[in-house]
């Protein structure tokens, strides 16, 4: 029996615009339609945390984008399918000259001590957020900021630990600057959730070594 193969990029995104190159209206279609896709996240399935009517969360008031530079471990997140079997997660940036932050996300696959894998990406500062709101892109595709899918919601004013979290709840992120961390610093993160709508009861705990 052949084995089934998981579909790549090139199935879903480039296959497509290329049998459609003969015409450029429909190249054009395909690719709209599959920028939208990533878009609205309607590709990467996220955990629906927050009501759908609840006001948006409140961030922070600002970020030091050079003190939140470097590496964070992931204590916990909301489940997702781009993160799916990962441990051992850990986020590093770096400010770039352009102001805009890269982004380096790294797990092990399926324990804390599995294979490694990275990913690295490009994040922009939504303006007027004072550093609180950033629209992360991982794609080779310019997409569309918008109202920014990385907003801080916590942040302790040692920068030991973050809450981070998608403005419309299917995200969320508990990071901190060890792989473990204090139940006083956990409950602060979990009050910090709880206060902006966020179920913490959804949270799945990372694995660090």
């Amino acid at each position: 029996m052949e084995k089934t193969r998981k579909p790549l990029l090139h199935d879903w995104l480039i296959k497509p615009l290329l049998l459609a190159k003969a015409d450029k209206v429909s190249a054009f279609t395909t690719m709209i339609v599959m920028i939208a896709c990533i878009t609205i996240s309607g590709c990467i399935v996220g955990t629906q945390g927050r009501p759908k009517n609840s006001p948006p969360p409140v961030t922070v008031p600002s970020v030091d984008l050079q003190r939140y530079g470097g590496t964070w471990y992931e204590i916990a997140r909301y489940p997702n399918s781009f993160q799916k079997k990962c441990e051992g997660v850990t986020a590093h940036y770096e400010v770039r000259a352009d102001g805009r932050v890269g982004v380096t996300n790294t797990c092990a696959h399926g324990t804390s001590s599995g294979k490694p894998r990275a990913v690295k990406g490009i994040a922009s500062v939504i303006a007027g957020s004072n550093n609180a709101k950033l629209a992360v892109n991982f794609t080779p595709i310019p997409l569309p900021k918008g109202q920014g899918n990385y907003w801080v919601l916590y942040l302790d004013s040692a920068y030991q630990t973050a809450l981070v979290g998608g403005p419309n709840g299917d995200y969320l992120w508990l990071l901190a600057r060890t792989p473990k961390i204090t139940p006083a610093q956990r409950t602060a993160l979990n009050d910090a959730a709880l206060q902006n709508g966020y179920r913490i009861d959804l949270l799945k705990d990372t694995i660090q070594p």
